[in-house]
């Protein structure tokens, strides 16, 4: 039986759960649904990720709104993809901040990635007319930016640690209490979308920098929060392994001089016993092979997915 394209089955709302992890430190968990967090400063405050839509970042807003009016000063974006970006005019921000390369991909592929990933996952689309249009950051950086939180809350830093999950993926780490938001570039027991990665960076150098920060609370881009130093890690290699079977299985697959199906079966089959019960596994691998496997190919940065190109790829590997 042919599966349903990506998430577009999945039409149970998720039950949220907000978290204060420190005192002015905030995270909404969803089930597998994207996380968002935000930071209060003496008298401002920054917010991590946008959500979808601005009804989704509305509902986000109200709860937050329970702790705290003060205002949104900053919006920080982990990277480029709809689904983290398009609820940003709900937030009112007075600056949006991202890395410099994901205002590129914004610029290069933002529509592209739009029509796409609202299609894949309808169900975070809600009010989908509400969206204005493109968010655009209106701060870039290229490694390390700094915000000073002011009083003694000390300072959040935001850091590139190298090409991830995608080519521009920033933390924001709060070196006072220990919490780092990771986005994408760690998933707490869900699977990873990697159709815009840099698998053998992600895998190595990217992901050794982020454990060096030595975090003891970890909010990565989907799943529940890791605490203390054994969950951290254990997020961290979760994350790792996902990336090496996937190298493994699709690396033999091509040296032998097979298909990008046979490469699918072959990945499907090492992971689907550890990973296939967590959220969006079935959705994201097809898309995750077929880039690893341009990689691999030497197609160093990923092609742009569009809604016809991903029921190409979906047809292709998830069809039967």
């Amino acid at each position: 039986m042919t599966k349903p394209f990506a998430s577009s089955a999945d039409t149970v709302a998720k039950e949220q759960t907000l978290e204060m992890l420190a005192d002015g430190v905030y995270a909404l968990t969803a089930e597998g649904d994207p996380n968002i967090g935000a930071i209060e400063g003496e008298d401002f405050l920054v917010c991590f990720e946008a959500l979808a839509t601005p009804i989704a970042a509305e509902r986000w807003l109200a709860r937050l709104r329970e702790y705290t009016d003060k205002p949104i000063r900053y919006l920080v974006l982990s990277h480029y993809h709809a689904v983290r970006v398009l609820g940003a005019s709900a937030f009112g921000a007075e600056t949006i901040v991202a890395h410099e390369s994901t205002a590129a991909l914004i610029a290069e592929r933002g529509l592209q990635d739009w029509a796409s990933e609202f299609a894949r996952m309808p169900r975070l689309a809600e009010s989908a007319d509400s969206v204005p249009g493109l968010t655009w950051p209106t701060l870039t950086f290229a490694d390390r930016l700094t915000i000073e939180l002011g009083g003694d809350r000390g300072e959040l830093v935001l850091a590139h640690h190298g090409r991830g999950h995608t080519e521009g993926d920033i933390t924001a780490w709060l070196p006072r209490h220990r919490i780092l938001f990771a986005g994408d570039l760690v998933e707490a027991q869900a699977a990873l979308y990697t159709g815009d990665a840099f698998h053998r960076e992600w895998a190595t150098d990217t992901l050794d920098a982020v454990s060096q920060l030595r975090a003891e609370q970890l909010v990565g881009g989907r799943g529940a929060v890791s605490r203390g130093r054994a969950g951290v890690e254990a997020a961290i290699a979760q994350t790792r392994t996902f990336l090496q079977v996937m190298l493994a299985e699709v690396g033999a697959v091509q040296q032998r001089g097979g298909t990008l199906a046979e490469a699918f079966a072959a990945t499907h089959a090492a992971l689907v016993d550890d990973y296939g019960h967590w959220p969006i596994f079935e959705h994201c691998l097809p898309f995750d092979v077929s880039r690893l496997w341009d990689e691999l190919s030497g197609i160093d940065r990923p092609v742009i997915w569009t809604a016809e190109r991903d029921q190409e790829v979906w047809a292709q590997l998830q069809g039967a």
